[in-house]
């Protein structure tokens, strides 16, 4: 079987992405501009964006979900991450871009090669222009100072690379529609009080929501202007005793407009949301996230108005889960929990029976989660990483780089799903056929850290940082890392990347970890050219305190309870974790004698609960395989 199916000519894309570049350098020459940076985000700093913001993508033939592209007058640029480095330099290849690896040693940074440009301009203004509605306030700030620094011209108030784009898509509104009682648990009053209160205590007269996910949750709508991230483009201004919300025309039905009506909401159209904040107040205190609001939104309301700069009170609200979305979202998981089931069954059945790939094994996944009852979306593309694949963080497929599966190794599969009562994320990593020695002890230190994660106590205080620090250790120990955060908070019927719980090294990892949050839990290893290993589970933060057993939630004796550096003069509260995704381990690549005796009863008991809660929902062939798949060790 070929490994790549319906490649688009290599040739064809190269030739439009040339043909694109020439337009825009014509542009560019019509203004002056020297140079363009065009990023991959929309006016409210999106993960993916709609048609109309893929920019980055139309001028530069790459569609990874990350990646910025500088437009020079006879050359290109781009920056993307290690995801990306096998499928950028595929799709740039004849283009003339140069692939600009993040991280790698040697690569400048694009602000590192526009400062080398600005001084070979000697004796002429260089001048770049970026769009300031597609950079956040924060990065919009620091590119024009340091630009101007160096004697260049920053135009940040002209969207020129949309300018010049023949056939761009429009953008239009997908229809709003209100999430279920049973899906949220609190009405948009209750959740408006608790904002209006937040907004109190730091003396805000206005609050300015761009974040979509922030404003989808406030009001329990949703919609379908993004693919994976079931939200509509808006902005929400809140008053003390006003609400504005800004929405594109037609997204608003008739009769949800008229309940927000009659509930007090002004509903406005999208675009004017500039003329409402140019008409606030003068010397108005507005709370703003310059973080996640775009440039162009901030500079206006910083002409007249002072801005009370931190995260919202929204971003908390939503990552604390209640109870009605907790138990909602269980549903959502038992749901899913057998479509991944039953993929897994008919891959280890069909891998030796017909022809597959990386593309055709995702392809059946998706299928099988559009089957289940609610599910409207996939929260992001499904990544499917056979073999050498696998060790690129977060690959994913390309008709490019489709590879033939066969019945031997790993086949990485990092996937998740839109339901109308939750959003789940999971990796399984699945043995297709015979695994080397080392490829076992690999996966079973993988699973360690994993179940150190997941049998952790910790009192309150705990930062996300301290956290990661210690599920890290089995691998760590054996001298292997991987670059990338161990767990992100998820949304509920959001996006799958949420804060502020992000468990990792880096500065998102300052928070604490309070019970109502779930977060996924996700460490892995990835041996270049050979194989990669990744476990995830979604977890649940959970109180633990008044629990008299000495046993936790999975019946497994408790472990010793962490005590952060923050938790010393706190409550001596005592929090956990408790697993929501539930799919089994392979137990063929377990080396059952590197597991300790606790470890090895967490996973016979959680495999145990797989078994009773999962096999009732799949057909009585899977039910089977999974009671094998799921016996103790």
């Amino acid at each position: 079987m070929s490994e790549i199916k319906n490649k688009k000519p290599e040739g064809d894309r190269a030739e439009k992405t040339r043909e694109a570049l020439s337009r825009l350098r014509a542009g560019m020459a019509e203004v002056g501009a020297d140079a363009v940076v065009i990023p991959s985000e929309d006016f409210h700093d999106s993960e993916y964006v709609n048609d109309y913001f893929k920019l980055r993508e139309h001028y530069s033939g790459f569609d990874g979900s990350a990646g910025t592209l500088l437009v020079l007058e006879a050359d290109a640029y781009l920056w993307t991450d290690g995801r990306y480095f096998l499928q950028a330099g595929t799709q740039l290849r004849g283009t003339g871009i140069t692939l600009m690896k993040q991280g790698e040693p040697g690569v400048p940074k694009l602000m590192e090669l526009l400062r080398e440009r600005i001084r070979e301009a000697v004796g002429a203004c260089f001048t770049v222009f970026m769009d300031g509605r597609t950079v956040s306030s924060t990065l919009g700030t620091a590119m024009k100072n340091s630009i101007t620094k160096e004697g260049g011209k920053a135009v940040l108030d002209r969207d020129l690379a949309g300018e010049c784009w023949e056939g761009r898509p429009e953008l239009k509104a997908t229809e709003i529609f209100e999430l279920p009682a049973s899906s949220t648990g609190m009405t948009r009053a209750e959740k408006l009080a608790d904002v209006r209160a937040e907004m109190a205590k730091y003396s805000a007269d206005y609050l300015l929501l761009s974040d979509l996910m922030e404003t989808a949750w406030l009001f329990n709508l949703r919609a379908s202007d993004i693919d994976c991230t079931p939200v509509f483009y808006t902005y929400t201004l809140v008053g003390k005793d006003s609400l504005t919300l800004f929405t594109l025309d037609g997204a608003l039905p008739d009769d949800i407009k008229a309940e927000l009506k009659a509930e007090g909401t002004l509903c406005c159209d999208y675009n004017d949301a500039k003329m409402t904040v140019d008409a606030l107040p003068d010397g108005s205190r507005v709370w703003v996230d310059l973080k996640k609001t775009n440039y162009a939104m901030t500079s206006r309301i910083a002409l007249t108005c002072d801005i009370i700069d931190r995260p919202t009170p929204v971003e908390m609200m939503k990552a604390v889960k209640n109870d009605v979305e907790i138990a909602s979202t269980r549903n959502a998981h038992l749901k899913d929990a057998a479509a991944v089931t039953e993929f897994i069954y008919w891959l280890k059945q069909s891998i030796h029976s017909k022809p597959l790939s990386e593309l055709s094994a995702a392809k059946h996944l998706d299928d099988l989660r559009f089957s289940k009852d609610g599910c409207f979306d996939l929260s992001f593309p499904t990544i499917s990483a056979y073999a050498d694949n696998g060790a690129i963080v977060h690959y994913e497929p390309t008709p490019e780089t489709d590879k033939a599966l066969a019945p031997e190794g790993f086949l990485l599969v990092d996937s998740g799903g839109q339901y109308m009562d939750g959003t789940t994320d999971i990796t399984r990593t699945i043995a297709l056929g015979p695994l080397t020695d080392k490829m076992k002890e690999y996966y079973t230190l993988v699973l360690k850290s994993h179940i150190t994660l997941e049998r952790m106590r910790f009192l309150a205080g705990t930062t996300c940082r301290e956290i990661d620090e210690v599920t890290r250790k089995p691998l760590n120990e054996r001298g292997l890392d991987f670059n990338h955060g161990t767990g992100h908070g998820v949304g509920h019927i959001l996006s799958v990347h949420e804060g502020p719980n992000f468990i990792t090294k880096g500065p998102r990892a300052a928070s604490e970890m309070v019970p109502g949050m779930i977060t996924s839990d996700e460490p892995g290893v990835y041996i270049e050219n050979e194989f990669g290993i990744r476990l995830e589970n979604e977890i649940l933060c959970v109180d633990e305190t008044d629990s008299e057993s000495t046993s936790g939630h999975d019946g497994v004796p408790k472990s010793k309870v962490l005590k952060g550096a923050g938790s010393s003069n706190r409550e001596s509260r005592v929090y956990a974790f408790e697993p929501l995704t539930l799919v089994p381990f392979e137990r063929e690549a377990i080396v059952k004698d590197m597991l300790t005796d606790e470890e090895i009863d967490w996973l016979n008991s959680y495999h145990q609960k797989v078994y009773d809660m999962v096999s009732p929902l799949v057909p009585k062939e899977t039910a089977i395989w999974l009671k094998d798949a799921a016996k103790p060790l």
